[in-house]
Formats: structure tokens, C-alpha cells, sequence
């Protein structure tokens, strides 16, 4: 395999303050993208990602930055509490849903990993189940005027 010369690749350079915080609903933001792997900020002022589902073929990552998230992970939904700088890796095809559970506006950044055709989200039956629809309980965010993550 023949390796690209420096001059042919592009690294990106991006920051995460400066992101708007929300009064209600969420918010995400891809920050930086590769053919392989997609960085993004979420922001959550109330719920989460509200339904069981995996992503059939994105490993994938959350870290918290702010706020405090409550993790149903796998199809017995054990919960887990995931505070300020701790994480969670899910492979491809693990279930798993979260909520906000803090006081404050849920921040958190997100990196996948793998080619991503179309959106490869599925509910607890199997079937598709996008991310920006009613099903997955999504509430557009609502800015707070004057308020960012990390200023």
C-alpha cells in the first residue's frame, strides 16, 4: 500500500468551547470528519438519546465534558452513571441509550470510527431507527443567548 506524501493529506484543527448551550432539546455539531472517522459535540439542556438502539456498523465513543449522563446499556439496560471526563466505548451493535441526569446542560464529545453510508441506526427490533426523528424522542435544541461550553 502506497503511502500518501504530507503535502496530499490535511489534518484538521478544531475546538470544542465555544459551542452554544441550550434552554431546551439537543444539539450536534460534527467538528472534524476523515473517510474513516467523524468527531462531534452533543448537547443535551434535558434527555438524551431516549431509545434502545446500536449502530450496526460504527464503533463509537462519548466522553463528558460537562453535565452528567445516565447510561441503559445492552438489552438488559444496566444502567451506568457517566460523570464529568469519564466515557463510554460502544463497538458495533451494542444497544444502548442515555439521558441527561445533572443540573446543568449535557456536553459531550462523540468520535466514530468506520465508513458510514447513510445513517446505520437500528431500534431494539432491527428495523431503522434515525437519530432526528419522533421515535428516537428527538427535541431540537433551543439556544440559551450569551451562554457557550467552555467560556
Amino acid at each position: 500500500m502506497a503511502v500518501e506524501s504530507a503535502s496530499e493529506v490535511q489534518a484538521t484543527v478544531f475546538k470544542l468551547t465555544g459551542t452554544q448551550l441550550l434552554s431546551v432539546g439537543r444539539s450536534d455539531r460534527v467538528v472534524a470528519k476523515s473517510e474513516n472517522l467523524t468527531a462531534r459535540i452533543k448537547v443535551y439542556a434535558e434527555g438524551g438519546e431516549n431509545t434502545l438502539h446500536s449502530h450496526s456498523r460504527e464503533e463509537h465513543m462519548f466522553l463528558v465534558l460537562a453535565g452528567q449522563a445516565t447510561f441503559r446499556l445492552g438489552r438488559d439496560e444496566r444502567e451506568q452513571v457517566v460523570n464529568q471526563f469519564e466515557g463510554v466505548l460502544l463497538p458495533a451493535g451494542a444497544y444502548y441509550w442515555f439521558q441527561s441526569s445533572g443540573n446543568e446542560n449535557l456536553v459531550m464529545f462523540r468520535v466514530g470510527t468506520g465508513k458510514r453510508e447513510g445513517d446505520d441506526r437500528v431500534g431494539k427490533t432491527g428495523a431503522p431507527l434515525p437519530g432526528g426523528s419522533e421515535d428516537n424522542k428527538h427535541v431540537e435544541g433551543v439556544p440559551v443567548p450569551g451562554k457557550f461550553f467552555g467560556n
